[in-house]
């Protein structure tokens, strides 16, 4: 299986250090965190990347090459123009023949690929979305009423959200809904998919996961092992 990793966005999230590098270079340890990604693709099968980039990019080239030294092919594109977080994809209609993986560049977990792959064939559909849970507390005291009387009131709850991972399983049958030239985010493509009542399925993963553009989850990112990981693949991802 192919994968794409999304390098392309600006990391406003983590100026102002990403004033000076990318947010895939934002180091975990001693690694860039697009390091970790690479790796933990190679250690479950992955062996042909495709890594997006825009804002820095030329930073990013520089430090991967050709993939070589984790025996990989990486081929890049650029983006003359931001595209948003699915528009690149327009850029590799021709590449991405079969099922594919795009992840964003700044997401590290301990997913297993071959398991959400094989739950994406299992479910007919051009994506699926790894999803997990967060809990996000509330600034606000929530009300819930009736004809405008309370009827409950919480404050300032913590309330559970099934969210995104920045991780998708992908058919090539996707590329009808994604237009080349213009910028277009995964919402739009949701957006579109859902009203042309296409399906769209997610995969619930349980284990970690962290959004390195976030601060808090950088910080947390510092105090794993990301290194000495040991991901157990039972098979790797087919094609």
């Amino acid at each position: 299986m192919k994968a794409v990793i999304q390098c392309g966005g600006k990391g406003t999230r983590l100026r102002p250090y990403t004033s000076v590098l990318p947010k895939p270079l934002m180091p975990i340890g001693s690694r860039p965190v697009l390091e970790l990604l690479l790796k933990w693709l190679r250690r479950n099968g992955i062996q042909e990347v495709f890594v997006t980039t825009g804002y820095l990019g030329h930073l990013i080239r520089s430090f991967c090459g050709d993939g070589a030294q984790w025996n990989m092919k990486i081929t890049y594109t650029q983006e003359v123009e931001p595209l948003g977080t699915i528009g690149p994809l327009s850029l590799l209609r021709d590449q991405l023949d079969s099922t594919f993986l795009v992840l964003n560049g700044d997401v590290l977990t301990d997913i297993s690929l071959s398991q959400f792959a094989s739950f994406h064939r299992h479910h007919p559909g051009p994506v699926t979305i790894a999803t997990t849970t967060r809990t996000i507390k509330m600034d606000f005291g929530v009300i819930d009423e009736v004809d405008g009387e309370v009827k409950t009131f919480r404050e300032k709850p913590a309330l559970p959200h099934l969210v995104s991972m920045g991780l998708y399983c992908m058919d090539p049958s996707v590329f009808e809904f994604i237009p080349s030239g213009v910028p277009f985010g995964f919402d739009d493509l949701m957006f579109q998919m859902l009203e042309n009542g296409t399906p769209v399925h997610v995969f619930k993963h349980e284990g970690v996961w962290l959004d390195i553009g976030r601060v808090d989850d950088f910080h947390k990112a510092q105090d794993v092992a990301w290194d000495e990981q040991s991901v157990v693949i039972e098979h790797p991802v087919a094609a």
